[in-house]
Order: C-alpha cells, then structure tokens, then sequence
C-alpha cells in the first residue's frame, strides 16, 4: 500500500508538471498577443502615497511582461484532477481509478477554493491590464479584495464548522485545544493573513519556489496523516508550480500576479486547517514557520505603514521585505535565492513540528 500511495502522490504531479509545461506556449502566445500587462508603471503604497523606491527599482519591470502567469498554476492543476477524475469512471478497477484523488472528505474543498480564488484573481488581472474606474492603481481596490477573501474564508470556516463537526485546534504536545464557535473568526482570519502575505509576487521567481515549498510541507504532511488524497493534491499544485517557475526564472515570462497568489494562499490556509484536527495532526501550529516568508513579508508591510504613520519615517527603505534587500543593493536572483533557502529550512522545521509533537 504504501508503493501505492507514493505513486499515487508523485505520478499526478508529474502530469500536471507536463501539464503546465505543455499549455504554456498556448498561455504565451495569448498573452503578448492581447499585451496583458500594466500600460504604465508604478504602484502606491498601501497608505496611499506613491511607493517612489518601488517604482524607481521597477521602472522597466512593470510594463512589456504579461501579468496572469498563475493560470499555468491552477489551470494545470485543474486539468490534472478532473483529467484523472474522468480517467477513473472511464475505466474502473484499474491503476486509472486509483490515482484519482478528488474526495468529498479531502479534496473537494481546497480544490473548489483553488479555482474560485482562480477567477476571482483573474478577474482581477484583467481589469488591471484593461482598466477600471473601481481600481485603485490599476487593481481592485485592497478593501473589496480582503472582503471576497472574508466572505470566501468564512464559506470554509462554516463548512468545517457545520459539516465537518471541526471545533478545535491541534497543539503540539499538548493535544487538542476546544475553542468551539471561535474556530470560524480564527479560520477567516488566517485565510485574510495568509493572502496579506500574497506580496511576495515581486521579484522573478521568488513567489513560485515559495509556494512550491511551503505546498511541499504540506504533502509530505498530509502523507503521514495518511490524507493520501490531500497529499497528492498538494503535490499536483506543486507539479503546476514548478512548471510555472520554469518559465518565471530571470527574465519572466510572465507573472504569476492576482490570479496565482490568490488561489494559492486561500488553498495554503484550507489546506493547513484540513492537516490540523481532521487529520489527527498540528497543521495550523505549523503555519507560522512553514509560511515564515509569506507572514514576514506580510508584517512588513504593516510594521513600514505603523512606522510611518507614528515615527514619521520608514523603517524599511520600501516594504514588502524582498524590495527591502532590492533597495539594498541586492540583485533580484539573490533575493529570490535566499528566499528559497529560508522557505526550505521553515518547511522542514514546521514539518518536524507539525509531525512529532503529537
């Protein structure tokens, strides 16, 4: 059985890795063909001021390289689950029906809030290449965005809630934590915390070796929990990651942008709250280290506007973080580089932390 599960989790991801690969070309050549990317550069800050460093390190970055790069993400992974779905009632009692990982139990749930975080990211991104009155620098506005977040976090919360019977929480060794009717604002405020983190979509390549690690964790997780079917699905995720990384190392591309860092980071929190109680496990707990990057570059951007707003000066030369060692000095490879290295030993010590303190 376990030869089984192995094949079970890594052949699915190698599909959607082709996947991705594959569909590429097709996503390219529509993208440049529609110029899908901002037709001015430049940003404002989360406090309404123009983010001056940001647009002077990015004057060139911003325009000529198409945002919506996130679908190779999710499109692959979608083409991968409802292709082995199909495969699976075409041809039952084979090794098809077995690598079908679609369950009502696991995976319908962080599935189904992949693809809706999808489309509401790239409806996003269009609307930021094409233009609106409702944008806020050429976006939607930050406020209407944290509320489909809330209202799509909170779809979940009362689902494991009603549904699922889920009214507590995993501490390390020290078993489980009864919160009852507080497991709701607690899960709607992780989902809106963990997209904050989103960000971090800002230097080429950096956002897809993040999430691929930090997705990874939560496979190997939900492997020893024995979710095999929420395990394999993580893998797919990161199967579809790493085909977009191949094309979004220096030079991009494109970007992953609103349609990617969306999907991903609601996932990453349904998927984290399902390793935790339902898998008999700590997946909440190990969150906070196994998505360090996302929660650190989230923080410095509220940490720069209290600084600014109470001390009357930056205390980063520009948030998010990763903009922080550009302004340094830093070139863009070596950020992203070491970002990766950070997201590998979090992932390992949020593994180590999620799995043994039981």
């Amino acid at each position: 059985m376990v030869i089984e599960d192995i094949v079970k989790v890594f052949l699915p991801a190698t599909f959607a890795f082709i996947a991705g690969i594959a569909l590429t070309p097709f996503l390219t050549h529509f993208l440049y063909k529609q110029e899908m990317w901002k037709k001015k550069s430049g940003k404002i800050s989360m406090d309404g001021s123009n983010a001056e460093v940001f647009n002077e390190l990015h004057k060139t970055k911003e325009v000529g390289t198409p945002r919506m790069g996130g679908i190779v993400v999710w499109a692959s992974t979608a083409i991968t689950t409802l292709g082995l779905l199909l495969l699976s009632q075409l041809f039952p009692g084979t090794l098809l029906e077995k690598l079908s990982y679609l369950s009502r139990n696991q995976t319908w749930i962080p599935f189904a809030t992949l693809m809706l975080g999808a489309l509401v990211g790239l409806l996003d991104d269009w609307l930021e290449v094409k233009g609106s009155r409702d944008y806020i620098a050429g976006g939607l506005s930050l406020k209407k965005r944290l509320g489909v977040v809330a209202v799509i976090g909170l779809g979940c919360a009362l689902w494991f809630y009603y549904k699922l019977g889920v009214t507590s929480i995993g501490l390390p060794f020290l078993g489980d934590l009864y919160i009852g009717w507080l497991f709701i604002p607690l899960f709607v405020l992780v989902t809106i915390g963990l997209y904050s983190g989103g960000v971090i979509d800002g230097i080429d390549g950096l956002a897809g070796g993040v999430f691929a690690t930090m997705f990874s964790a939560y496979a190997g997780i939900a492997f020893y929990q024995n979710q095999i079917n929420l395990a394999a699905f993580c893998a797919v995720i990161v199967g579809g990651l790493l085909a977009f990384l191949w094309f979004n190392i220096p030079p991009a591309r494109f970007y992953m942008s609103e349609t990617g860092s969306m999907a991903l980071t609601l996932t990453l929190a349904v998927v984290a709250f399902t390793t935790d109680t339902l898998g008999a496990g700590h997946g909440l707990s190990a969150l906070p280290i196994i998505a360090l990057p996302l929660i650190a570059t989230s923080f410095s951007n509220v940490l720069q506007i209290i600084s600014k707003r109470f001390r009357g000066k930056k205390l980063f030369l520009v948030a998010p973080l990763h903009h922080h060692f550009e302004a340094l000095g830093w070139p863009g490879y070596k950020v992203t580089m070491r970002f990766w290295i950070v997201s590998v030993v979090c992932a390992l010590f949020g593994m180590i932390i999620a799995l043994v303190g039981k």
